[in-house]
């Protein structure tokens, strides 16, 4: 059931329109490699900067199980309310989920994203197909509006805990130059990206015009036997476009919907913040709490870096090197912060992981009992 969204491109699956089977997820030598690759990258890191192995060790086994259990239990929370910010959009656009199988619907994508790394296109493309297959194909347009506008809510999100996170280590003056810059250089970025996808969502004569530039281009490139393909992708791709652009009107009409999912994605954020706090308060409970705005800046960038198409399945790698550079930058002991960012990862991946499959096998019992049923 679940979605390689570069395996459908390779075998010819049109993402115009919502496919009749979908794409296989495959577990080759490039799935388990690339992990063991990023890994090795990470203990290279940690080797190269001298952070202390043993000391990790030493720290790991000093964990408190209450806290590390109570930040797991807060990662099923914040996807929660994940799930809920995008079935509000959703649901505004008369495609009607259940609390239920949102959650499923999101976990599932979760699953796919894993694997097939993709700045989150392929577990949306997932969410896309599932919505069509049991709701139709008149839906595709709607759905891919409403993760749409819950990707621009979201990268306006990223940019506000960015500014909060500098702000509050300006004001203690535990921020350098360097950081500053950084922080600085990705809001930037995050907010010329968001920029640009607005304008894209309400000028829907620039998107058939891009539509048309690629049907010609397509079919200048393409054999004769193929050409009437690629004028039927096309009028899909327009029919989908006029849908599309149709759900950004009414979300523009009416904002309520907007100002709910941007709730439910300010109470994600704090429980997403919240799971590295709990992590080194088990790891050091007589110590002083770190300070927010440390946790707010990290979180921030390492979702800014896990953004960043890579190909590398299971993220391993850079988000790991990304959380202990940045904790180490901003005042937080070598050790500390790597076995910090170990025990987050094992909960914000593995775990995550884990759920997310279970989650991705439920889906795929529902129609088998409804077979047996009928």
């Amino acid at each position: 059931m679940a979605c390689n969204y570069s395996l459908a491109l390779r075998k010819g699956v049109n993402i115009m329109e919502c496919p009749t089977e979908p794409p296989a997820t495959t577990f080759g030598r490039k799935t388990l490699l690339m992990p063991l690759i990023g890994i090795a990258a990470f203990v290279i890191y940690i080797y190269i900067f001298q952070v202390d192995i043993i000391a990790i060790f030493s720290i790991l086994q000093t964990a408190n199980p209450f806290f590390y259990s109570l930040a797991i239990l807060l990662s099923l929370v914040e996807i929660f309310f994940f799930s809920l910010s995008w079935r509000t959009l959703v649901n505004f656009l008369s495609i009607k989920l259940s609390v239920i199988k949102s959650n499923l619907l999101v976990w599932s994508g979760i699953f796919v994203d894993i694997l097939v790394p993709a700045e989150s296109v392929s577990g949306e493309a997932l969410r896309v197909y599932l919505i069509a297959k049991e709701q139709g194909n008149n839906t595709c347009g709607r759905v891919v509006a409403s993760l749409v506008t819950h990707r621009i809510l979201g990268m306006t999100m990223n940019v506000v805990v960015l500014i909060m996170g500098m702000s509050l280590l300006y004001t203690e003056g535990q921020i350098d130059s360097l950081v500053f810059n950084l922080v600085l250089f990705l809001a930037v970025v995050i907010s010329s990206g968001l920029i640009l996808m607005i304008l894209l969502s309400f000028k829907e004569k620039w998107s058939l015009r891009v539509i048309g530039w690629l049907v010609r281009f397509g079919k200048a490139i393409t054999p004769k036997r193929w050409k009437d393909r690629i004028s039927h992708i096309g009028d899909e791709a327009i029919r989908m476009a006029e849908s599309f652009h149709d759900s950004m009107v009414e979300f523009r009409k009416n904002p309520k919907a907007l100002v709910i999912s941007f709730g439910y994605l300010i109470l994600t954020w704090i429980f997403a913040v919240s799971i590295p706090y709990f992590v080194f308060v088990s790891l050091s409970p007589t110590r002083e709490p770190v300070a927010w705005g440390i946790l707010l800046i990290t979180s921030a960038i390492v979702v800014a870096v896990k953004s960043i198409p890579v190909g590398i399945p299971f993220e391993v790698g850079l988000p790991e090197i990304t959380m202990t550079a940045m904790f180490t930058s901003l005042g937080i002991n070598g050790a500390l912060s790597a076995t910090a960012t170990i025990l987050t990862r094992i909960i914000t991946l593995w775990f995550r992981f884990l759920v997310s499959f279970i989650a991705q096998q439920l889906l795929q019992l529902k129609p088998f009992f409804g077979n047996r049923r009928k």
